[in-house]
């Protein structure tokens, strides 16, 4: 994929009649399907179900197998209730029989309140004293390990620029926090809310576990550990645009027992509060 127009064909499904929707996937480099393809596609099976004035307001899921890129994903929406303000669905995606994710989804109609939100964090650099993974690819490609090389090369919809790069040819332990500026690649385009939530779904899949990677990054790295997203939550606040550069702040309180578990925010620009996220993950060393 190339650009938004590709991702947001990609997530729009096939739809099989009663509540059963199919869709296909793309690899971003990982040899099973990406997490979050399968939250964001369940996303917009849900909202297939759900009335014009009401709105995702949370979801909780659960990754229970590998996916494979070969099949199409089924998805089956089942409505657990229609509310006076608010809405419930269940997603379950299998493939060949199996159930390989979970997904409950709350939505709400919009309402009036009063309303706060932390601050901005601390960012010490803008997107425009960056490098994405692009420039890193074309300026360290004959540097980098082999599977880094492998993994920047793939094409993506999403330009991704970290606010700090570590070094793979001399890892360091660092602080358990991970913070990346992200933008859509393609023509800015009016999207509806639902679009960016689904959109915003499936970014918010990269990148968290790195939080809780960090602070053992000398000894484990992507390479040598066995990785997989265990479940992901997140929650929504407010409207937003992607016509600018926005922020993935993460952090992580810990890792431990072969998990490891990541949380945070996700702001504009200017420093709106739009959804925060969280996701524990498998983190086990490989056997030598």
């Amino acid at each position: 994929m190339k650009n938004s127009e590709e991702l947001i064909a990609l997530l729009h499904l096939k739809e099989l009649g009663d509540h059963n929707f199919s869709g296909n996937s793309v690899s971003i480099g990982s040899p099973h399907v990406f997490g979050g393809q399968v939250l964001a596609q369940a996303v917009h099976a849900a909202y297939k179900t759900i009335s014009k004035n009401r709105y995702l307001h949370s979801l909780h899921s659960y990754f229970l197998e590998a996916g494979d890129l070969t099949i199409p994903i089924q998805y089956l929406v089942a409505e657990v209730r229609n509310g006076g303000s608010f809405s419930t669905r269940r997603v379950t995606a299998s493939q060949n029989g199996t159930t390989i994710f979970i997904l409950a989804a709350s939505f709400h109609k919009k309402e009036e309140g009063f309303e706060h939100q932390i601050n901005f964090p601390e960012v010490k650099k803008q997107p425009e004293e960056l490098m994405s993974w692009d420039d890193m690819l074309q300026k360290f490609g004959d540097f980098l390990p082999k599977s880094t090389k492998a993994f920047l090369s793939i094409e993506r919809p999403i330009e991704f620029k970290p606010v700090r790069i570590p070094n793979p040819l001399d890892p360091e332990d660092l602080p358990p926090n991970e913070q990346v500026w992200f933008r859509l690649k393609g023509k800015k385009q009016t999207l509806d809310y639902r679009t960016k939530q689904e959109i915003l779904t499936y970014i918010s899949d990269y990148n968290i576990l790195n939080a809780a990677f960090n602070p053992n990054a000398s000894k484990f790295n992507f390479g040598n550990t066995q990785t997989a997203s265990l479940d992901h939550s997140m929650w929504f606040f407010r409207d937003f645009n992607f016509d600018d550069w926005m922020l993935f702040s993460a952090e992580s309180p810990n890792a431990f027992g072969a998990r490891g578990l990541a949380k945070g925010n996700i702001f504009t620009r200017n420093g709106k509060l739009v959804a925060s996220f969280a996701q524990e993950g498998l983190l086990r060393p490989k056997k030598k």
